[in-house]
């Protein structure tokens, strides 16, 4: 949505905005504040960023899991209402049995309402081998590490191990909230081996590590009122199969305090993660490098408010619409999110969420992966920037696709569609300025705001704009396909700077009311070509050189009344046909065809690049003039207002 513009009460404020962005863009079009892509920072950083590194990520040997009988193992044997030791290092006292002492201990049977407490005074390492056993306790938790160096929880292959509390505790210290889950530990806690851990937290949440939380194995299901696997420090996961479904967050990190900790690294294993607000939550970033994961929020997108725009304001907050406001919509429900950074550089993720689907405070940086997502608000949102290099993301439905204060895309393979805009540089982050969206009063340029294209596929399919900025765009490598809006008040291409165009591939089509080219300033041509009347929507554009050859087959997804190309193949002085209709054998994506020929169409226009950007009609050459919409399909200012910079033939 074009941020620009806001709801106007009378007519001469309406014509006072006009004449002020009219001046704006006279000023911002002089390339006072160009910049090239090198200069423009993908990774904008505050300065309690971090960003996760191979020496944050460290696991002990015995992290992983090894055959624990020739490990002199003490025997705990649970029957019912007590327990048998075999060995030393613990005590009995009826259900419940206290571990004091390092070492390791393998415990198997059923403990109706009992505990396995581990309180090691030394701070020495105990392993804990689930070999098959069930633990309930109605008042506390079922296991609870109170002092440990480490506790490493084994599971043991061809076991189910169950553990389950109740809804309410009975806590010693009644000004603590410890222990708050049904495997509770104070200390750093390991998980590893390839039995079944099966727990259900009543109470809140599912397993909790006041330090480290590691998992190097296991099949591990959660079910929890609220968080289900809880690090303050880490959580880092190599491998296991694990499923979460938690009224709270999923995988989370708390530590706040701290901005060398509190984070979250996923280097493997599968995830399906269903929650009532936030999947997977750090204080500080999150790392993800390899897994397979399925992400559900808040019940999915299909929960989410619809969001109706209105002339650019986006209403109330991130999850709130003109119509709702109840505090449960203000619950935080995405999928990823960070205060500091999110890298993604391997995995396949499947996200529904009812928030944003990906959202960090600070930085979004993707290198690699396979990200799928439909998202009842933004599909990848960041404050700062988003630096997307490599990888195939596929956001089928979003309010807005992406948007933060700087947007990179130098590889990759991108799909984006949206109800909004779809690649938005929206110059601030969600919470300020007005209705939580910053700039939409504002006409002028954010002049360290900008979209650059440096390499690698974007594909976009909007109701909103397509490739929008409050800054610039600046397009050096790649292939850019806009399927854009179909209403005037939006447009394929916006931008309140400049569009500097030194290469790549452009095509976008869309309405003409606020139809935009790369500015004139490019060094690559482009054309934009306007149609008197609506063209339907699969209507091929076709466009060829002089020789025949083809510059560019497309096919709008949409109804299009303008359409822009610009391609290293358009040269100065030489001769163009823009061709309408008709027929191509070659392959289409995203309503480009690549190879084939193209047959059976309709020469609109021949013309003549005289200059960085040719502005066409159905007559010809034309100059560009000023916009003046009204139509069936105008839904901005009545038909008689706009902005005067936009290009109308």
């Amino acid at each position: 949505m074009n941020k620009r513009f806001n709801r106007f009460k009378t007519l001469s404020v309406v014509l006072c905005m006009l004449i002020l962005a009219s001046c704006t863009n006279s000023a911002t079009n002089t390339g006072t504040g160009s910049q090239t892509a090198s200069s423009v920072s993908s990774e904008n950083s505050s300065k309690n960023a971090i960003k996760i590194t191979s020496n944050m990520l460290t696991y002990d040997k015995d992290d992983y899991y090894s055959e624990w009988k020739s490990q002199n193992p003490n025997y705990i044997k649970l029957n019912g209402t007590g327990a048998s030791l075999t060995g030393s290092g613990a005590t009995v006292n009826g259900s419940k049995v206290t571990i004091t002492a390092a070492g390791v201990y393998a415990i198997s049977g059923k403990l109706d309402n009992g505990q396995i407490i581990v309180d090691v005074k030394d701070k020495g390492v105990v392993r804990l081998i689930l070999n098959g056993v069930e633990i309930n306790c109605t008042d506390n938790a079922p296991i609870y590490v109170k002092n440990a160096g480490k506790t490493i929880v084994s599971l043991q292959e061809g076991t189910q191990n169950t553990i389950t509390d109740g809804s309410k505790y009975v806590l010693s210290d009644s000004t603590s909230d410890e222990p708050s889950a049904a495997i509770f530990s104070k200390d750093n806690l390991t998980v590893n081996g390839a039995g079944k851990l099966i727990v259900r937290a009543s109470y809140k949440d599912g397993i909790a590590s006041k330090d480290d939380m590691k998992i190097t194995g296991g099949s591990i299901n959660i079910t929890s009122v609220d968080d289900g696997l809880v690090g303050r420090d880490m959580v880092l996961v190599k491998e296991g199969n694990i499923s979460i479904e938690a009224g709270g967050d999923g995988v989370k990190a708390t530590n706040d305090t701290d901005t060398s900790k509190g984070f979250v690294a996923l280097e493997g294993g599968a995830f399906n993660i269903k929650t009532g607000t936030d999947g997977i939550q750090a204080e500080t970033s999150v790392l993800i490098t390899g897994g397979k994961f399925t992400i559900t929020t808040g019940g999915g997108s299909a929960n989410a408010p619809v969001k109706v725009s209105d002339m650019g304001r986006r209403p109330m907050d991130d999850n709130t619409t003109a119509s709702t406001t109840n505090e449960a919509e203000k619950e935080s429900k995405k999928a990823i999110k960070a205060t500091s950074d999110i890298t993604i550089s391997g995995g396949t993720i499947s996200i529904d969420s009812f928030d944003d689907a990906v959202h960090s405070n600070n930085s979004v940086n993707i290198t690699g992966g396979d990200i799928s997502i439909t998202s009842g608000d933004d599909g990848i949102h960041a404050d700062s920037s988003i630096a997307i290099k490599d990888g195939k993301i596929n956001i089928t439905k979003s309010y807005e696709g992406i948007e933060s204060t700087n947007i990179h895309m130098s590889g990759g393979e991108t799909h984006v569609v949206s109800s909004d805009d779809g690649v938005n540089v929206s110059g601030g982050n969600d919470g300020s300025s007005v209705n939580g969206r910053p700039g939409q009063n504002d006409f002028s340029a954010a002049e360290n705001s900008n979209l650059v294209i440096s390499g690698g596929y974007i594909s976009v399919d909007s109701s909103g704009d397509g490739l929008d900025s409050n800054g610039s765009i600046i397009m050096t490598d790649g292939t850019a396909v806009v399927n854009g809006p179909t209403a005037n008040n939006n447009a394929a291409l916006d931008y309140n700077g400049t569009f500097e165009m030194s290469g790549g591939f452009l095509i976008a089509a869309g309405s003409a009311g606020m139809s935009e080219a790369p500015s004139e300033k490019s060094t690559q041509y482009s054309i934009n070509m306007y149609y008197t009347n609506m063209q339907q929507a699969g209507t091929l554009v076709n466009l060829k050189d002089s020789n025949g050859n083809t510059v560019a087959t497309f096919a709008p997804k949409k109804e299009y009344q303008s359409v822009v190309i610009s391609s290293p193949a358009l040269k100065k002085e030489a001769t163009y046909t823009l061709n309408t209709g008709g027929t191509s054998t070659g392959s289409a994506t995203d309503g480009l065809y690549n190879g084939g020929v193209y047959q059976g169409g309709t020469k609109v226009v021949d013309f003549t690049i005289a200059n960085s950007v040719t502005w066409l009609s159905e007559t010809g050459v034309t100059a560009k003039k000023s916009f003046n919409p009204g139509g069936p399909n105008d839904r901005g200012f009545g038909g008689k207002g706009g902005r005067p910079d936009r290009a109308m033939p």
